[in-house]
Formats: structure tokens, sequence, C-alpha cells
């Protein structure tokens, strides 16, 4: 079985309120590519990956006039995917949802938050994902109140097979130091939002405990925006919040893994995978990024898992297929991971 995630920039700029794929050369939610190019682009990606599971990160929009169900299954209709059945988990007001489009004919899958519902004052204990955190993140003995913009995507899960697992799909916060007008608002935004992304993650570890305790197989999956030694603020606090969702000072029995993270934590002089490429243009040039995970509890690695990073150019078989290879830069600016698993 194929199990991806895939970060789809803005897809949402792709449909209209039908949940229709929009024609017309207009803007496709990409600088630079039109909007037909990046549908038929997507198609191909998609085809491409034929998965039986694929965790869209920016997922189209669901509110009162759209629905995130209904345009996913749209886009797959029109290109033929295996992975026909659309799902969703709470909402949220960014435009950019996280969803999970999957084979019926090979999984069953349905949202399953866990975690008490929380009041304004939060709680401290693993909460609901659409609830309040209450930690104390920057060492002053007063919590601080988190939440989650993009609140993450729990599923109970069901394969042909008769195999039950868990999946949990996340869109974490980005340290992006956004609106920030001056040197030093930059690096004051910078570390604020470090801080609430670690938050997050340990927010998320909580919840993975529960699952590890409960022994239940668990895959997390998707955009964390962040990385082993991904930036100089990560010395102020030890550690990246990738490091605290695989749990690296758990025993081994209790961490989760991917081989991309493994890597990436062998240190900066060591080959660094990369799983998003950014066009700077301040610098005119690209930066490249491993931010999209695919973690699977330890029992999970028993079962000859494989993964692989669509980047068309770390991939020498993605590389020789042109058709593929120009349909992944102009997809989007992450790149689909996926995970061959035997469940």
């Amino acid at each position: 079985m194929r199990i991806a995630t895939y970060n789809v920039e803005w897809f949402n700029a792709l449909f209209d309120d039908e949940g229709q794929l929009l024609e017309g050369e207009g803007p496709s939610g990409r600088h630079g590519v039109a909007r037909q190019a990046r549908i038929a682009a997507l198609g191909i990606v998609f085809s491409a990956l034929d998965a039986d599971a694929v965790l869209v990160v920016e997922a189209p929009d669901e509110n009162g006039r759209r629905s995130t169900v209904r345009a996913l299954e749209s886009f797959a209709r029109v290109f033929g995917l295996r992975a026909r059945r659309a799902l969703i988990g709470f909402g949220n007001d960014t435009q950019q949802e996280i969803a999970l489009l999957y084979d019926p004919d090979r999984l069953r899958a349905r949202h399953d938050p866990q975690g008490a519902p929380t009041g304004r004052k939060g709680a401290p204990d693993a909460p609901r994902f659409d609830g309040v955190f209450r930690w104390d993140i920057d060492v002053d003995a007063a919590p601080d109140l988190i939440r989650f913009s993009k609140p993450p995507l729990e599923l109970a899960v069901e394969t042909a097979a008769g195999l039950r697992f868990r999946m949990i799909g996340v869109h974490a916060k980005s340290k992006a130091p956004h609106g920030a007008r001056s040197a030093d608002e930059e690096i004051r935004i910078s570390i604020q939002n470090r801080r609430k992304q670690l938050a997050q993650c340990i927010w998320l570890r909580q919840r993975i405990e529960t699952h590890l305790d409960a022994g239940e197989p668990l895959i997390v999956l998707g955009d964390f925006n962040d990385g082993p030694g991904l930036d100089e603020y990560e010395k102020l606090f030890g550690r990246s919040g990738v490091e605290i969702v695989l749990g690296q000072e758990a025993p081994p029995e209790r961490r989760l893994f991917d081989p991309h993270a493994r890597e990436a934590l062998q240190g900066l002089l060591a080959a660094q995978p990369a799983s998003a490429r950014f066009f700077i243009p301040a610098t005119g040039r690209y930066l490249s990024a491993l931010l999209d995970y695919v973690m699977i509890s330890a029992e999970l690695r028993a079962r000859a898992p494989r993964w692989r990073i669509w980047h068309p150019f770390d991939d020498p078989d993605l590389y020789r297929i042109p058709e593929l290879r120009e349909a992944l830069l102009t997809a989007s600016d992450h790149f689909p991971v996926s995970l061959d698993i035997a469940i």
C-alpha cells in the first residue's frame, strides 16, 4: 500500500464554489504559472503517484459556500484517480484545509478526534486539536494558550486486509516572520513563531504517546514547517519540533521513524534531503528544505517500509521522465513524500 503526503500550494485557487475545476487562464495560486498548466501538472503528479491514500495539505477551502470533499472528489473524477473518496476533520479559516484523498476499495477511514474539548482556558494534557493547549513556552511561569490554525486531522483507518491503524495529518505553524517591518521585528516574530511551533509539536507528541501506550500502529505525516538544523533560532531551544514529534529522547520502541529526518539529524555537513523548493526573489535563487515527513511507529517498521521524496532533481528515475519532471516543478512548491508498506 502507498500512503503519501503532498502540500499542494493554494489548491483552493483552482476550484469554483461548486467544487469544479476552473476553466481559463486565470491565476493559479502559484506565481508565474497559468491555471490550466497547473491543473494539468497536478493531474500528472497525482496519477503518477497512484497512492492508496494521500494527505492533501493546503486542500481546497471548507466554509458555508465551498466544500473540500466536493472539490477533491471532483478533481479525482476528472483525472480518473483510484484515490477518489475524500474526508476532512476540523475545518479552519485559512483556506488551507488538511484532507485525506483515498481509495475506498483498499481502505476505510473516518475522522476520529481524540482528547477532551476545552474552553478558553485550555488544558495541559493532550486536549482535542480544535481546542486550546495550555503550556509555558517562554519560561516565565505563566502558561501560554496555544491553538492550531489548522487542527491536525486524526483518522481511524482499516485496510481491506483488516489491519487497523491510526493516522495524524499535520500542517504545523510556519516560522517565517511574515509582516516584519524591521530587522528587530523579524527576530522577535521568528522567535515567537518558533515557540508556538514547538508548543504545537509538544501537543502533538502528547497525543502520539497516548497511541503508543495503547499499542496502536501509527503514521504521522504532513508539513511540519520544520526540520533539524533548519534555522539559527533552533539553537535557542536545543531541538527542532520534528525531533520532539519523533521522540528522539524516548526509548527506541517509543520513537517514530522517518529516514529523511534521520539523514537530516546527521548534521549540516551530511547530505540533506529536501521536500520543498522556494524561489527567493532577493537572491534570485531557489532555497530547498526538508519540511514534509511520513513518520511511522516501531511496529510498522517491520512491514517492509520504503520512502520516497518525489523531487525530480534528487531522484534520477523521475528526472528521466520529462513530462513528470516538469509537472512536479509546476504543480507546487512542495513535492510528494510517499511510503510503500505491506499493510
